[in-house]
């Protein structure tokens, strides 16, 4: 019987690694990609900021030690997030299970920065010498393109998610960004 489950983990181990697919260029999502790019205060007040800076600061100490690096990309996240009016602590889940707040990371699909942008969005909304290393950059398609799926899928965020990494009807994705959300982003 254990070489049932040697030779059964063995082809397992030998199947090619299969990437996430993205679905091809929306018509308006490519439109909101341009305005999101085109557009440039996210927090109410500055009581608002300091609380929200100072507790999202201290759960991503940790994984990013340098302050200002630190609250410097948590105002990023905070002001693209609210600007598509996205939960900051979603992008923040979405961001960890993505690169692990690695902004040169690149995917085994060619998906770049911190929340893996396909680089065919660059030359899909006309702007190919941008960078989507560029934080800025990164955060707005990643914010724009996740607020266009989850209003697709009229506020059903598993399936939103699904179509973020190209697994719609897939739960392995969307059950990693809500254990993030859950374990670490929460709002207490």
């Amino acid at each position: 019987m254990r070489w049932i489950f040697v030779l059964s983990l063995f082809l397992l181990l030998m199947q090619p690694l299969q990437a996430a697919v993205p679905e091809p260029p929306d018509d308006r999502l490519r439109e909101l990609l341009r305005e999101a790019v085109n557009s440039s205060d996210s927090f109410a007040d500055r009581f608002e900021a300091e609380v929200w800076l100072l507790d999202m600061s201290r759960r991503l100490e940790k994984t990013l030690p340098d302050n200002g690096q630190r609250l410097s990309l948590l105002k990023e996240i905070h002001y693209e997030a609210s600007r598509a009016d996205l939960p900051p602590e979603l992008v923040l889940a979405v961001i960890q299970v993505e690169s692990y707040f690695d902004r040169w990371a690149i995917s085994v699909a060619g998906a770049q920065g911190l929340m893996q942008i396909m680089p065919f969005w660059l030359d899909e909304i006309g702007l190919p010498e941008d960078n989507l290393f560029h934080v800025q950059t990164n955060l707005r398609m990643g914010c724009t393109i996740l607020k266009y799926y989850l209003d697709m899928e009229r506020g059903d965020l598993t399936r939103a998610l699904g179509r973020y990494n190209g697994s719609l009807g897939k739960f392995k994705y969307p059950n990693k960004v809500y254990e993030a959300l859950r374990t670490r982003w929460y709002r207490q």
